[in-house]
């Protein structure tokens, strides 16, 4: 058989690749240029409003009370938050993939209950969390009669942020446990090992990079979370207001430089937790590989 591109002229056959080139280099124009519209534009007007009244105001922003109150606060949520994701959320993946004697209708719907927060607005999340645990409801009367109340307090910001973030976990060790298969955990079974054992030193060694990952997603989801919090949380000031919704509240008030600091701040860490991601991204590959 003849090759068809051979009877083609010489000038055709080689500006194919020069097209494809100019392709391809439109396409990566265009990918830095929204790059630069949605993301860094977006940020440099933070930053211009955080110190538009110089370094003396971007300080102030951060060390009024209602501020240091509102980022004590979310720091608080982000650390409860992530111990109580960590711990259950490695448990529901073990359940989901190791937990056979559920069957596989069980299996399925708990599957589907994992990923009912991407389903669901989170302001839904927190609406459905004070119709069942708020003030005027029967689970909500009888812990603000223990002297523990859920909605408007700390634990409901606690409930309402777990919600949102409950699939980061799971969905990241999940895959890795399925990548593992049994076989290893039951050899050391065999050999007389206890449950906790084989999971110190057979099961965590391998899934490790892989709850690293969901906890770096996890404090990511838990700082820039809003719309449950806020429903949850009555965004009331130097009690339950978050970094989020001061920023929020900040907008709504006109104060919009005391809100570019603290967005900026946020920003800022969002950065770091996104290069913490990638970092622990690329060890999970190479553990994967390895």
């Amino acid at each position: 058989m003849t090759d068809k591109s051979a009877s083609l002229p010489v000038a055709s056959r080689h500006s194919r690749p020069a097209q494809l080139s100019k392709t391809r280099a439109a396409f990566i124009g265009m990918t830095y240029a929204i790059f630069l519209l949605l993301l860094l534009a977006p940020l440099a007007q933070i930053g211009a409003e955080a110190f538009r009244g110089g370094f003396s105001s971007f300080a102030a922003a951060l060390t009024r009370p209602e501020a240091l109150h509102a980022m004590a606060m979310t720091g608080a949520v982000v650390i409860v938050v992530t111990i109580l994701n960590t711990i259950f959320g490695v448990l529901f993946a073990l359940l989901l993939v190791r937990g056979r004697w559920l069957g596989k209708r069980a299996r399925r719907l708990l599957n589907s209950i994992v990923d009912l927060p991407f389903a669901v607005s989170p302001v839904i999340g927190g609406f459905m969390i004070v119709l069942l645990l708020g003030p005027n409801t029967v689970l909500g009367a009888l812990f603000s009669g223990m002297g523990m109340p859920v909605v408007y307090a700390f634990p409901g910001m606690v409930l309402a942020t777990l919600f949102v973030t409950f699939p980061m976990m799971v969905r990241e060790v999940a895959p890795v446990l399925q990548e593992l298969g049994t076989q290893q955990e039951e050899a050391a079974s065999t050999l007389g090992a206890y449950d906790w054992t084989i999971f110190w030193k057979v099961t965590w060694p391998s899934i490790q990079w892989a709850v690293t990952y969901g906890v770096v997603l996890t404090i990511a989801r838990s700082l820039g979370e809003f719309g449950a919090v806020l429903v949850v949380s009555g965004n009331i000031m130097n009690k339950t207001q978050t970094a989020t919704t001061l920023v929020y509240q900040d907008v709504e008030n006109f104060n919009i430089g005391s809100a570019g600091s603290l967005a900026l701040v946020l920003a800022c860490v969002s950065v770091v937790l996104l290069l913490l991601m990638e970092w622990a991204k690329k060890h999970k590959g190479h553990k994967g590989v390895d």
